[in-house]
Parts: structure tokens; C-alpha cells; sequence
């Protein structure tokens, strides 16, 4: 398994706009190789995440937000919500740029983020069940198990994360939740 040695920088102010444009690009590059230009998960303004939910992400005072850093070059990204009191804590963003896949980096930058919170107890993650790519990375790389797959057929216990929050058409329909318990 390729271990690539990353560095979590925390986000500036200056970084904002292009951690949010490297951010969609990512997420908009994966659903073009599934499904070329007709896909339909794009939102009308062309994006598969949007930029409210981006920035919802990095402006709430639970997460922390980090620029992925090798060799001094920014890479991709990451969102974290941390619990201070329960350790169950949630992966909300993690990605990299399309021309840095398959080097290693989101393994590393995986590793940076359990080291940065071995206080964790749980991790909670999902991605889209098109991402195929990040189904093999949770699952066969970093040793999250499939918990529930959000679809149509599907009646959570409980609301779905961040519900209140939610933007129509975008998530959670139709994805993959992940857990990984760590001790």
C-alpha cells in the first residue's frame, strides 16, 4: 500500500475560495468519469456539491478545516466535525485533486487525521454509491465497514445527519454511510 507522507495545514482565510473550488472540482470530477456530462447528481449550478454546503462545512465551530499539503503543494482537502465529549467524530469532507489520484495521499492524509485524534472512538463518513473509488478507499484501505445505504427504500431511526441543514436534491439520497470504531 503506498503511505505518502501529507501534512494537515490548517485552512487560511486567503485559501477559502480556492479550497472551495478544488473541493467541487473533485467531487465533479468523480460523478464525469461515472457518468460523463449527463449527469443528473449536478446541481444547476453545475456541481455535485454545492457551495453552501461547502462553506456550512468549513464556517460550523465543530469542524476544523485543513488544506492536504505535500511538498509544499496543496493537494486536496479535508473537513473534520469533532466531539469533544463523545469521540464520535465525522469525516464530512476528504478529497484530493484528480491529477494527484493514485499516489498515495488520501491514505497519508487518513493517517494524519487518526493520528491527529487518537482520542476517537468512532469515525462516521458516506459518499455517493457512484464514487466507487471511495467505496475501495473507506472500506479496503482505511478499514471503515458499510453501516446503511441511504435510498428511497430506507427508514432511518433517526434523522439523517445534519438534516436540518439539508439542501434539496443534494445527499443524503442514495449514499453510503461508513463507521469505523476505533477501540
Amino acid at each position: 500500500m503506498k503511505h505518502t507522507h501529507v501534512t494537515l495545514v490548517p485552512l487560511t482565510p486567503d485559501d477559502r475560495e480556492q479550497f472551495i473550488l478544488d473541493n467541487q472540482w473533485a467531487f465533479k470530477y468523480g460523478a464525469m468519469l461515472e457518468f460523463g456530462e449527463r449527469d443528473d447528481h449536478i446541481d444547476d449550478d453545475g456541481e455535485i456539491i454545492s457551495r453552501d454546503t461547502i462553506e456550512r462545512c468549513i464556517d460550523d465551530p465543530k469542524n476544523e478545516t485543513y488544506r492536504i499539503v505535500v511538498e509544499g503543494k496543496h493537494v486536496g482537502g479535508v473537513i473534520l466535525k469533532i466531539n469533544k465529549e463523545t469521540h464520535h467524530n465525522e469525516l464530512e469532507i476528504l478529497f484530493t485533486l484528480p491529477d494527484e489520484h493514485s499516489k498515495g495521499i488520501g491514505y497519508g492524509a487518513w493517517q494524519a487525521i487518526e493520528a491527529l485524534h487518537s482520542e476517537t472512538v468512532v469515525w462516521e463518513t458516506c459518499t455517493p454509491y457512484f464514487e466507487k473509488r471511495n467505496i475501495h478507499f473507506y472500506v479496503n484501505k482505511c478499514g471503515f465497514q458499510i453501516d446503511q445505504f441511504w435510498c428511497a427504500y430506507f427508514r432511518p431511526e433517526q434523522d439523517f445527519p445534519d438534516a436540518e441543514n439539508h439542501n434539496p436534491g443534494e445527499g443524503p439520497d442514495e449514499m453510503f454511510r461508513f463507521v469505523k470504531v476505533m477501540r
